[in-house]
């Protein structure tokens, strides 16, 4: 067996669909910015908050692609069919996307009591959330076709779906948005409207790939057997992951908008740059959760464990070239995303904490996915509400000590609050390796 080969099978092309993902978002923001020079704050602004809104919604429905994944990469190990947990997951997929339609005025209510915006940012945004959330079952569904996908230990379905959906994204956003190719000139709702096709076509590529690859129906969907409390309870406790995760990042934006629109800008263009890295080590963490799976559901001890080894290899060597572009390239960085010299200025005192992100972030983001393999999902769970806890720990033992008397000392004090919750995560995950992931599942002793 090549695990190298494997990793690097797995890993790829889930680098190269990642990397398209903050290509979508500039795209969107420079179709809205060219819309109209007069009003071109107002629609960026509309395009960023009504996005924020479904981030904040669909990161609660990560354990769609997370759960999916751990128990099909089992399965597969195992020999076992895992059509149902397929089927099971795009159940709750459809549903829960046709809830958030039947609540999308509920939703943009609740949204906007604590989104504060000008009256013309906060209409734009509601017209694009009522527009882009007719994509909700289908964008859902992709959560569960992804992690069903790498289960399986297949990569490349997801990649291409990811590029189909980016790719046309970014075509038929600024298609219908201008009127090009004889299409509807549709202004800033052409936005909204190439994405909602974009999610539906990447839906139909992956039920017509997944029933042509691997012959899946809904027939076969529903004669497998598959423990209801495991499935659930797993979801739970992922579901209360992601909830911990989204405290923390919505937390950073929220304090750091506090300190004026020069402070806001540059930790906007920080979190851009720390969550760069995540999207290359994000492909080695779901490397480790098809292969941690699949050995786990083989019953290799010695398959785990190499695998835990090998991808932290790889990662750690993507996090050493992190470090030499962050140390090297931060200043040209900050000035490729934006011109204000200001800004620049203003960002270049926080260029060392770039520095840690891959030190820090590598050991979090890998973890996940080894866990995620191991359906461990308490300790998941467990250890993103402790970071949570440990963010706003440091930044209001922070501010009873006086570290925000700047605009930029609170921003270095956020910065530490923020590599405080990854610290904590990658601790208590490491320690947790033996106990969670090895010892329910072979016979070994703890450490």
């Amino acid at each position: 067996m090549n695990l190298n080969r494997d990793i690097l099978r797995l890993a790829v092309p889930s680098i190269l669909a990642g990397i398209t993902v903050p290509l979508v978002g500039m795209v969107d923001m420079a179709v809205a910015g060219h819309l109209s020079a007069e009003a071109s704050a107002s629609l960026i602004g509309g395009i960023s908050i009504g996005t924020m809104l479904f981030d904040l919604l669909y990161w609660n429905f990560a354990f769609l692609r997370a759960g999916t994944g751990g128990l099909t990469a089992q399965a597969y190990g195992s020999g076992r069919p895992a059509d149902r947990i397929l089927g099971r997951a795009l159940r709750i997929a459809l549903l829960s996307g046709l809830a958030l339609i039947a609540l999308q005025w509920v939703v943009v209510r609740l949204a906007f009591l604590v989104v504060r915006c000008s009256p013309q940012v906060r209409e734009l945004a509601t017209r694009y959330f009522y527009i882009r959330i007719w994509a909700a079952p289908a964008t859902l569904s992709l959560f569960a076709f992804k992690g069903w996908f790498i289960g399986l230990q297949d990569s490349v379905r997801p990649m291409v779906a990811d590029l189909l959906v980016n790719g046309l994204n970014m075509l038929l956003s600024a298609a219908l948005a201008f009127g090009w190719a004889g299409l509807p000139a549709m202004g800033f709702s052409g936005v909204a409207v190439g994405t909602v096709i974009a999610q539906w076509s990447g839906f139909a590529y992956c039920l017509a790939a997944a029933r042509r690859r691997y012959a899946w129906n809904v027939q076969s969907a529903q004669s497998q057997e598959l423990p209801h409390h495991a499935f659930f309870s797993l979801n739970r406790d992922l579901f209360l992951r992601s909830v911990g995760m989204i405290a923390v990042y919505i937390g950073f934006t929220v304090l750091s908008a506090r300190y004026g629109d020069l402070m806001l800008a540059v930790s906007a263009i920080l979190m851009k740059f720390l969550m760069f890295f995540s999207y290359f080590t994000d492909g080695f963490a779901f490397a480790g959760e098809a292969l941690t799976g699949r050995f786990i559901g083989e019953g290799s001890l010695e398959g785990v464990e190499s695998t835990v080894r090998q991808t932290f290899a790889w990662s750690w060597a993507m996090a050493g070239a992190f470090m030499l572009l962050y140390g090297l390239g931060g200043t040209p960085l900050l000035r490729l995303m934006t011109s204000a010299p200001e800004v620049v200025e203003a960002g270049r005192q926080f260029i060392p904490w770039l520095l840690l992100m891959p030190l820090i972030g590598c050991p979090a983001f890998l973890w996940d996915g080894i866990f995620i393999g191991a359906t461990a999902s308490k300790d998941l769970r467990n250890s993103t509400l402790l970071c949570a806890v440990g963010f706003f720990a440091v930044w209001f033992i922070g501010l009873a000590l006086g570290a925000d008397s700047t605009p930029s000392r609170a921003i270095h004090l956020l910065m530490g609050a923020y590599f405080t919750h990854l610290a904590v995560r990658a601790l208590y995950l490491t320690l947790r390796y033996r106990p969670a992931v090895l010892l329910p599942h072979f016979s070994v002793t703890t450490k």
